[in-house]
Order: C-alpha cells, then structure tokens, then sequence
C-alpha cells in the first residue's frame, strides 16, 4: 500500500471486517487533485452492487477553489469501483446470503500513482460487541503506559 489519503475509522468501530479487497475507482477531472490534498471524507459512505458492477456511495470528495465551476463534480457522486468480474460476484453471492454489508476503509496512492479504495465485507456490531472494544483498547493502552513507565 501507499501514501494512504483517507482512513474510515467508523467502520472499524461500527463493523466486524471480515474480508478485504483492493479497487480502482473511477474520477472526474479535479478529483484526483482534491484527493492528493486530502479533501476526503469515508465517515457514511458504503458500496452497493447494481447491475452487476460496484458503486460508491456517500463519498465526499470535496472541490478545490481552483477548480472551475463549470468543471466541477457534484461532491456526493456515486463513483464506480473497478474490480474483478469473479470478486463482483463473490461479494454479491454473500451480501446477499449472508446479509453482509461492503464498507470502504481505506483510499490511498498505489506505488504507480492511482487511487486505490481498499472495500471490506463486514458483518455489523451490536452495542455490546463495541463496549467490549472500547474496554480491551483502554486496558492495552493503560498496559503499554504501565510497561513504558516501569522501564524508565
């Protein structure tokens, strides 16, 4: 992985990531700069399946100034993923079995200079499954000060 741009740290506090993908995504025209500058936001955004083909939902990519307004994409667009027909119909055949949702975690530079979305299929947390979460981050926290501050 790359120069990693976005992080969607609600899915991981929200959802149980089982399986992770790499995509492409399809942009228009500015977008590709506002990402570089790190105008993203993932926080509710989600994948769906029409037609046999991925699309992003909720995304934001904000515009820049310099942009044109006549140029300009709307922010909110549904973009599309680039992925393999076979990893199409994978994630298709378990969101619909298995009631799985399809999250975006991670966008990101590859090594050639693409933009790269990393998708997971992930199973919902209930309520108590994110208190348990949040308890065993505080106890590792409070252990790894504990441990810093026993070897000084």
């Amino acid at each position: 992985m790359g120069q990693t741009v976005a992080r969607n740290k609600k899915a991981y506090h929200d959802y149980e990531i089982l399986e992770e993908y790499e995509a492409g995504i399809v942009l228009q025209g500015s977008e590709v700069k506002a990402i570089r500058k790190g105008r993203v936001n993932l926080k509710d955004s989600f994948v769906k399946i029409i037609k046999g083909e991925a699309y992003l939902l909720n995304a934001h990519i904000s515009n820049l100034e310099t942009t044109h307004s006549f140029y300009r994409p709307n922010e909110r667009r549904d973009r599309k993923l680039l992925l393999h027909r076979r990893e199409l119909e994978k994630l298709e055949q378990k969101v619909m079995k298995e009631g799985l949702s399809i999250v975006p975690t991670v966008m990101y530079f590859n090594h050639k200079n693409l933009v790269k979305i990393k998708i997971a299929l992930a199973r919902g947390k209930k309520l108590h499954d994110k208190r348990e979460d949040l308890k065993r981050k505080t106890a590792n926290r409070e252990a790894q000060i504990a441990m810093k501050n026993y070897f000084r």
